[in-house]
């Protein structure tokens, strides 16, 4: 959907109050911001909710609007309190929540429908179809993942139903955003959940191959302005005022004029901060090595230089009009032209000495302390009646309820209390295996065909031979596909249903439609992130079937969704949208490629579609021994992965299922009991 006015919104980062300041001071149209709870950067100062109240009131004095993220994977036991958070932002007039977890949305809107969500780039929206899916959801806006073209922009903005924002400057993940278990299975700290620990940005091998430059798209602001984007997104809630001060001005300057950055332009926002440079590689669709960088000596020494930058809070001059007099309650009304409140006070009495003199009630109305307006003398009108008396605490209730009346930005709305929407569980019960190599599961076929009976549904890789996709049951989506990529997919997924083909593992909710419409039962995958039972509901009534819920969970958060999990395997941590593989190990490596931390562990990769990478974890997932514990805790699923494992070695792991094995070596990851 194109946007309603000329230019995008610039919306800027800010993690405190004194970046909300430079924000607004530097020119942002809006500011998006984190509370203490549920916001995908944990590790910010961000705003206790008065502070979040004083954060909306000061924007909107000043044209600004404020958008807060509620953008983490949400379980169930928390539900209640993110939607009460949801409902105390509403109340106190915060223009949009940010959202990723579907369940949290629908929550939203069955029991706050007026307040705006904004789909974050944790949904994983990368096409017309995910952001539709949003829509459908009751998203206003769909933060669109940052690995898009500009044709791809262009696309969405063209086909979708609702705004899209697009990022425009700061740091990015290697990994499409919502996709990441990298810093949850490695260390502990879940990037879904806030606490991400940055492991893209340690060393590999030799080098920082996972390590990208800061994004700059200065250099395409007139592309961007005729793309039709509604919003323009500044990354950095964990920066300083003087980045988010020097970074938006410089963005609100490049709007304003309609023009590309000049190279001092270009050197600003690089001393502000930047590693080693900038990228706009994903904008272009140039995917190349000079796209990766770290921190250097040199890129510290140059933002010091802006650390000392201080910015004032700006005031809003008001004007007002003041009425005092015998035997009425005294009136206070401020204005700045655009808006006017009124608010009575205590009522004067005769003077018996003493009495109010125009000139000292002026100078104490004048006083606006700790708010953010300022009010001259000379603005007041003044009609007082002679010898009359009102205490000088009065006075100052007056000016100070006026003053609060006018900044305060909040809405009514009654106590707000989550039910859960009804949700009959009708998943059946599936034991299935992803293989991600065609010619593994031929290899093992061959070793022994029976074994392979032991899953209800074998899923193979979408583009698998005719011959081969005739052998199973089921199929895998690309994690990624943008709207370039549909047709070729939604063709062969028409062909696997050709080839007796029954379900499709979606791993994106923009892909369900399109199981459905290729006549296929889609499953969910893990990478849906389900973690609470509303979100599980959602996605059942879009027509899943059944889901594997998302391996962050342990094993009492999973009993009372329903699915399953993955029982083995090594997990997917990371899909990339450039070729690694080819830039680290070249074409000829591309079946045995891994990546080495620091450690000595070994990270495996592997071709996805087109030329995505994926990475997978160092260790596998074992819970074969464990059967009895699984059923206790009512996961009446299981899901196997197949990745790096030959035709022997996965005949031996369904051998050592069947049999309630343990583990053939110590080094396994297993589901969590609490």
């Amino acid at each position: 959907m194109y946007r309603k006015t000329p230019l995008p919104e610039l919306l800027a980062p800010a993690g405190d109050m004194e970046c909300l300041y430079a924000a607004v001071a530097a020119g942002a149209d809006a500011i998006y911001v984190g509370g203490k709870r549920f916001g995908a950067r944990a590790f910010a100062k961000n705003f206790e909710l008065e502070e979040l109240s004083q954060a909306v009131n000061y924007c909107h004095l000043h044209g600004v609007k404020l958008y807060v993220t509620l953008n983490t994977l949400i379980e169930d036991r928390e539900m209640p309190s993110a939607l009460e958070y949801a409902a105390e932002l509403y109340r106190i007039g915060v223009d949009a929540l940010i959202a990723a977890d579907v369940g949290v949305i629908s929550a939203i809107r069955r029991h706050i429908p007026d307040l705006e969500i904004h789909a974050s780039t944790q949904l994983s929206a990368h096409s017309t179809l995910g952001v539709d899916a949003a829509v459908e959801m009751g998203a206003a806006r769909a933060v669109v993942a940052r690995e898009l073209s500009l044709s791809d922009i262009k696309t969405v903005v063209e086909r979708s139903k609702c705004e899209i924002e697009v990022f425009l400057h700061g740091a990015l993940c290697v990994c499409h955003s919502g996709q990441c278990l990298f810093s949850s299975m490695v260390g502990g700290r879940s990037g879904n959940r806030g606490e991400c620990a940055q492991p893209c940005r340690l060393p590999y091998g030799k080098g920082y191959p996972l390590s990208l430059k800061d994004l700059s798209l200065a250099d395409h602001i007139p592309e961007l302005i005729e793309s039709g984007v509604a919003s323009l997104k500044i990354e950095g809630r964990m920066k300083a005022p003087s980045y988010v001060y020097t970074v938006t001005s410089i963005y609100r300057r490049l709007l304003d004029e309609s023009r590309a950055a000049t190279p001092a332009e270009n050197d600003q926002l690089r001393r502000a901060f930047s590693r080693d440079g900038f990228t706009d590689g994903y904008f272009r669709g140039k995917l190349e090595s000079g796209m990766t960088g770290i921190r250097t000596a040199e890129n510290k020494e140059d933002s010091r230089t802006l650390s000392d930058l201080e910015i004032a809070r700006k005031r809003l001059p008001v004007r007002a009009k003041v009425v005092i007099k015998l035997g009425e309650p005294a009136r206070m009304t401020l204005t700045d032209g655009n808006k006017t409140v009124s608010v009575l006070g205590a009522t004067p009495a005769l003077a018996e000495n003493s009495p109010l003199n125009s000139a000292s009630v002026k100078e104490r109305l004048s006083k606006m302390g700790n708010t953010s307006l300022s009010l001259s003398t000379d603005d007041i009108d003044l009609t007082i009646d002679e010898v009359i008396n009102l205490p000088p605490s009065a006075i100052n209730a007056l000016r100070r309820d006026a003053a609060a009346a006018f900044e305060s930005s909040g809405r009514e709305l009654g106590e707000v209390k989550y039910q859960p929407a009804p949700y009959k569980r009708r998943e059946k019960p599936l034991t299935s295996a992803q293989f991600f190599s065609e010619k593994a599961f031929l290899d093992a076929k061959k070793r022994d065909e029976q074994l392979l009976s032991t899953f209800d549904v074998v899923f193979l890789p979408l583009f698998s031979s005719n011959a081969t996709l005739s052998m199973v049951n089921g199929v895998f989506i690309p994690p990624v596909a943008f709207d370039s990529e549909i047709e070729e997919i939604s063709s062969a997924l028409k062909n696997a249903k050709n080839q007796g083909v029954m379900y499709a593992l979606v791993g994106n909710i923009g892909q369900i439609s399109l199981a459905l419409a290729s006549g296929l039962v889609p499953i969910g995958d893990f990478r849906l992130n389900i973690t609470n039972g509303e979100s599980a509901r959602v996605y059942a009534e879009m027509g899943v079937e059944s889901f594997i819920l998302s391996p962050e969970l342990t094993l009492p958060k999973a009993r009372d969704i329903g699915g399953g999990l993955i029982t083995y395997g090594r997990i997917p941590l990371m899909i990339t949208e450039r070729c690694y593989m080819k830039d680290c190990f070249g074409c000829k490596s591309c079946s045995s490629c891994s990546l080495t931390d620091r450690k000595g562990e070994r990270f495996p990769m592997m071709r996805e579609f087109r030329h995505r990478n994926l990475i997978f974890n160092s260790v596998v997932t074992y819970m074969g021994d464990r059967a009895e514990e699984l059923k206790s805790f009512g996961i009446r699923s299981r899901h196997f992965l197949f990745t790096t494992e030959g035709g022997d070695e996965i005949c031996s792991v369904i051998r050592a299922y069947k049999k309630g094995s343990p583990p053939s070596s110590a080094k396994i990851r297993r589901v969590g009991r609490r």
